[in-house]
């Protein structure tokens, strides 16, 4: 284990990180390391944000995935660096809008009838019901 990454486990544990972040801060740290062939120590501001674009486009991850890297990248180099990098120098992705979905007339007013099936268990019901009556009564 190296002595950065062995730091920043011990920065994550005095935080009191759960161990599930833990995990996965660690390997999106080594990943990045491993991309750039070179330790984050020696990486800046340009590299994290080609990362960031390599995530995106090559490796095509939606912007909810590429979250967690950039949160294992501010911790790693705020608190166990201690850099003074700003926001803009980890960009978080836009979440796309999605627009609610609009119903035509017939799927509100097929919403609000009282299903077939529900009427036909009922008859089926009531109709077993006075069969049983009949046979032990």
């Amino acid at each position: 284990m190296t002595l950065l990454r062995q730091r920043m486990l011990h920065n994550m544990q005095i935080h009191n990180l759960a161990d599930n972040t833990q995990k996965s801060y660690l390997l999106q740290v080594s990943s990045f390391a491993k991309h750039f062939h070179r330790s984050p120590e020696a990486l800046g501001p340009e590299d994290i944000r080609a990362w960031l674009l390599y995530l995106h486009e090559e490796r095509k991850l939606a912007a909810s995935s590429l979250c967690p890297a950039i949160g294992a990248l501010r911790f790693l180099y705020r608190v166990t660096l201690k850099r003074n990098w700003s926001d803009e120098d980890f960009p978080l992705p836009k979440k796309p809008v999605r627009l609610p979905v609009i119903l035509r007339f017939d799927e509100v007013k097929t919403f609000f009838e009282p299903p077939r099936i529900w009427w036909r268990l009922q008859l089926l019901r009531e109709w077993s019901h006075e069969q049983v009556e009949q046979i032990f009564c």
